[in-house]
C-alpha cells in the first residue's frame, strides 16, 4: 500500500473543525447545537452584495486576471483610506480568502527549513500552512492572566536564531481578541528593523475594535519591505464563502514573487470579486451596525461567560472570540463529551479547544476558544447549556 507524505502526516487536524462530524450527530438526533466553535458571522451579507450576484449580466464567467479585477483593487485602495492607508491598487493582490493569501506569502518570502516566529495561543491554521510550506514555526507565548498582552520583546529575541524569517502578529487577535497597542507594535517594529525580518500582519478584523485608541496597521509602522499585510473580506462583510482575501505590501519584489504562484492557479474567483466589490463602497451604515452589534455581543458574553463558577476570559478589545479557562483539566474531553453524552433541554454546546492553538502541547489544555457570533439571546442560552454541562461533567 502507498505511504502517505510526511508534510500529510505532520499536518495536524483542526481545533475549530475537528469536532464537527460529533456536532453533525448530535443534530441528526434532533438536538439543538450552539456553535460557538467556528468565526461564521450570522449577520446578513451586505443588501448591494446579493444583488450584485443576482444581477450578473456577463455572457461568460471568465477567469479573472490572476491579481484580481482592476475596479475591485481600485476600490480597495478607497477602503484602506478610511484607515488610513495610503494603497496604490499595484500594491493589492486578490486572493482566494485569507487563506490562499497567508499561503502565498508563505512561499514567496521563506523556503522550506525556515523558522518564523509567532504568538501562542495563536490562529490554528497557521501551523497549517507553516506545514504545507516546509516552514519551522516558533512561538512565544502570551498569557491568560494578562490578557494575552505581547510577551515582552525579550522572549522574541531568544526565539531568533540564523534562520529566523519573519514575525507574524494577527491584530486585532484570533483566538483571543487582543488588540495590540500602538506601543506594541512599536517594539515588534524595532525587531523587524533590527534583524531585518518580515513582519506578517494578518488585519482581518480591523473593522471591529472597542478600544478609544486609533487602530494602527503595520503597513503604518514604517517598514515598507518588510510588511505584508494579509486580508479578507469573510468577516467585515460576513462573505466567509465567497472566498476573497488580499495581499498588501509596498515590497514590489514579494509583489512579483507571490504573482507566480497566483499566475499558477489562474485566478481568484470572479462571482466572489463582484460581491465583494459591491459590498465595499457605500455600506458604511452596514458596518456601522455590525460593529455595534458585536460590542454589545461581547460586553453581554464576557459578563455572563465570568458569572459562571469556575471560569475565566480576560475581556477581548477586538474580534469576535475569547479564550475562556474552564474548571476542567481536559477542555478536549470537556468538548466532546458536551456533544456526545450531555443533553440540557435537548440542547448542547460545540466550542473549539484551545490547545490546538499553541505550539506547546501542555498549554491551554483547560482552555476553549468561543466566538460570539450569535445573537444575544443564544448567547444567553449557549451559555446557560455550559454551566449546566459543567455542573453536571465535575460531579461524576
Amino acid at each position: 500500500m502507498p505511504t502517505i507524505s510526511e508534510r500529510g502526516l505532520q499536518m495536524p487536524s483542526s481545533p475549530i473543525r475537528k469536532l464537527a462530524p460529533l456536532a453533525r450527530a448530535a443534530k441528526q438526533e434532533g438536538v439543538k447545537v450552539y456553535r460557538l466553535n467556528i468565526g461564521q458571522p450570522d449577520l446578513p451579507t451586505p443588501q448591494k452584495g446579493l444583488d450584485a450576484l443576482k444581477t450578473i449580466d456577463r455572457k461568460t464567467l471568465e477567469y479573472s486576471p490572476s491579481e484580481g479585477l482592476e475596479s475591485f483593487r481600485n476600490t480597495l485602495t478607497g477602503y484602506y483610506a478610511k484607515f488610513g492607508l495610503d494603497v496604490h491598487p499595484d500594491e493589492i493582490i486578490v486572493t482566494a480568502g485569507g487563506s490562499e493569501a497567508i499561503l502565498l506569502t508563505f512561499l514567496a518570502c521563506m523556503n522550506p527549513g525556515d523558522e518564523m516566529i509567532m504568538t501562542e495561543p495563536g490562529y490554528a491554521n497557521y501551523i497549517s500552512f507553516a506545514v504545507t510550506a516546509g516552514i519551522h514555526v516558533k512561538a512565544v507565548t502570551s498569557h491568560i492572566e494578562d490578557g494575552f498582552a505581547l510577551p515582552p520583546v525579550e522572549a522574541f529575541e531568544e526565539a531568533i536564531t540564523p534562520r529566523t524569517r519573519a514575525i507574524l502578529l494577527c491584530n486585532p487577535n484570533n483566538p483571543t481578541g487582543y488588540v495590540y497597542s500602538r506601543e506594541e507594535l512599536q517594539k515588534i517594529k524595532e525587531i523587524v528593523r533590527k534583524y531585518d525580518l518580515y513582519l506578517f500582519s494578518d488585519e482581518v478584523y480591523r473593522e471591529f475594535v472597542y478600544t478609544d485608541e486609533p487602530y494602527l496597521s503595520a503597513l503604518n509602522l514604517g517598514l515598507d519591505q518588510n510588511v505584508i499585510l494579509i486580508d479578507s473580506v469573510s468577516k467585515r462583510y460576513s462573505e466567509c464563502g465567497i472566498r476573497v482575501g488580499m495581499i498588501v505590501t509596498r515590497n514590489r519584489l514579494v509583489r512579483d514573487t507571490v504573482m507566480k504562484y497566483c499566475q499558477a492557479r489562474l485566478s481568484p474567483p470572479l462571482l466572489g470579486q463582484i460581491v465583494a466589490e459591491a459590498s465595499t463602497v457605500g455600506t458604511e451604515a452596514y458596518s456601522k451596525a455590525c460593529f455595534e452589534e458585536y460590542k454589545a455581543r461581547r460586553d453581554f458574553f464576557i459578563k455572563r461567560l465570568n458569572q459562571i463558577p469556575g471560569v475565566f476570559s480576560p475581556m477581548p478589545h477586538g474580534a469576535f472570540y475569547t479564550v475562556a479557562s474552564l474548571p476542567v483539566a481536559d477542555a478536549e474531553e470537556f468538548c466532546r463529551w458536551c456533544l456526545t453524552d450531555f443533553r440540557y433541554e435537548n440542547q448542547t454546546i460545540m466550542m473549539a479547544p484551545a490547545a490546538g492553538f499553541y505550539r506547546d502541547p501542555d498549554l491551554g489544555r483547560n482552555q476553549v476558544r468561543m466566538a460570539y457570533v450569535l445573537k444575544i439571546e443564544d448567547l444567553d442560552r449557549a451559555l446557560t447549556v455550559l454551566e449546566k454541562a459543567l455542573e453536571v461533567y465535575n460531579s461524576r
